[in-house]
């Protein structure tokens, strides 16, 4: 079972850009710490069952094969305060999310905290456009801008 916290683990468009995302948090002086990449389906399969058959909050609505994560092109991540996590999403701790999901945009991600429904604060990704079926059908995102 693969959970990786490792930038090399992503797609290397994306961990480029994950990298970048990074180093501008840093400017910003905000302190975030990477805490999934890559995930195997074993992992993926682990994850959805939370608040569903295993005890636990619903983390995530991707099944096996239909999270991107699966695809080595989305990261979650938290900031963090005085050495802490910050989970919470209202009142200042709302603030430093917008600042990291702006960061996020602003070098090309699309950041999950914008979702309309499910919306999930932790999480990056770059599709290319694509969605998932391109990516179960086996295209990559090469040459995409």
């Amino acid at each position: 079972m693969i959970n990786s916290r490792k930038i090399e683990d992503l797609h290397p468009k994306v961990a480029a850009m994950c990298r970048e995302f990074l180093e501008r948090c840093e400017a910003a002086d905000i302190d975030v710490l990477i805490t999934s990449t890559y995930r195997d389906n074993e992992s993926q399969a682990a994850l959805f069952a939370q608040g569903r058959t295993k005890p636990g909050h619903r983390v995530t609505n991707a099944r096996p094969g239909h999270s991107y994560h699966n695809w080595r092109v989305a990261f979650d991540v938290v900031p963090m305060r005085n050495g802490k996590p910050v989970w919470g999403t209202s009142g200042q701790d709302a603030k430093l999310w917008e600042q990291v999901g702006r960061i996020g945009e602003e070098v090309g991600l699309e950041w999950a905290g914008r979702w309309q429904s499910f919306k999930e604060f932790p999480h990056f990704q770059y599709t290319g456009g694509m969605m998932l079926a391109d990516f179960q059908a086996g295209k990559t995102i090469e040459g995409l801008a």
